[in-house]
């Protein structure tokens, strides 16, 4: 079993611009729904992109 431990103290780092990762995130809907891209604010890259299912995909 993986264990996961919330922590408060600690502030992930970009993997791109290796800096404190403050995240900010752009809805963009489409034919399949919606879908929310992820980015670092300081550097913009991409730091990962979510599905929400649309109404008729369950």
């Amino acid at each position: 079993m993986i264990r996961a431990e919330e922590r408060d103290d600690i502030t992930p780092l970009c993997p791109h611009c290796e800096q404190p990762v403050g995240i900010q995130f752009r809805a963009i809907s489409g034919f399949l729904g919606k879908r929310y891209v992820y980015f670092c604010a300081l550097c913009k890259k991409v730091l990962g992109v979510s599905h929400r299912k649309g109404f008729f995909m369950g």
